[in-house]
């Protein structure tokens, strides 16, 4: 995923939709907004979303009945999840959120600076997971090239060497510290 990738927000009330854009903004990152479960999921499905911000409870399909849409998924099942839910501790609801792998349950109303620093954290995690996924895509890439040229690249260094260990014959009853040769 590029770095221009989206945090998408979701929620069916356009003042939470406001207030969740303001607590945000100071990240930096490129935000946008979607005011139903079908909306999130057809944003989500156009790819460049980093990061899901989303309602539990919202007229139509459901925050949790996304998150189940995108996690049988293999294109979204990783992107991180942060459900939010305005209705008090439900132990259904968090036992199902947690089961279906969101990163995170937050009540309403939020703390800006304890949501920025979890957004944070999740999007850049995010990020740096897509990318190390495209450099062992990469470096496959060349070692199956290399493989099938049938040709040693001189441009690898040699292997390392390690230095074998002698044994001196003294045994201890516990851990033995390394003698000099």
């Amino acid at each position: 995923m590029p770095p221009d990738a989206k945090i998408l927000i979701v929620d069916d009330h356009q003042d939470t939709l406001y207030a969740l854009e303001s607590a945000l903004a100071p990240l930096g990152y490129l935000l946008a907004r979607a005011t139903s479960g079908d909306e999130a999921l057809k944003q989500v499905l156009r790819g460049q979303v980093g990061l899901l911000l989303l309602d539990v409870r919202m007229p139509g399909v459901s925050g949790l009945e996304v998150v189940r849409y995108l996690r049988r998924l293999e294109q979204t099942q990783h992107i991180p999840v942060i459900l939010l839910t305005g209705f008090g501790p439900d132990h259904d609801l968090t036992s199902a959120a947690f089961h279906l792998g969101v990163a995170d349950l937050v009540m309403k109303p939020v703390d800006p600076w304890a949501l920025r620093t979890k957004v944070r954290y999740l999007y850049d995690a995010h990020q740096r997971h897509l990318a190390l996924e495209h450099e062992v895509r990469t470096l496959r890439a060349l070692v199956k090239d290399h493989g099938d040229t049938g040709t040693e690249d001189t441009t690898l260094p040699p292997p390392a060497r390690v230095p074998v260990q002698r044994d001196t014959g003294a045994r201890t009853s516990g851990p033995t510290a390394p003698t000099a040769p």
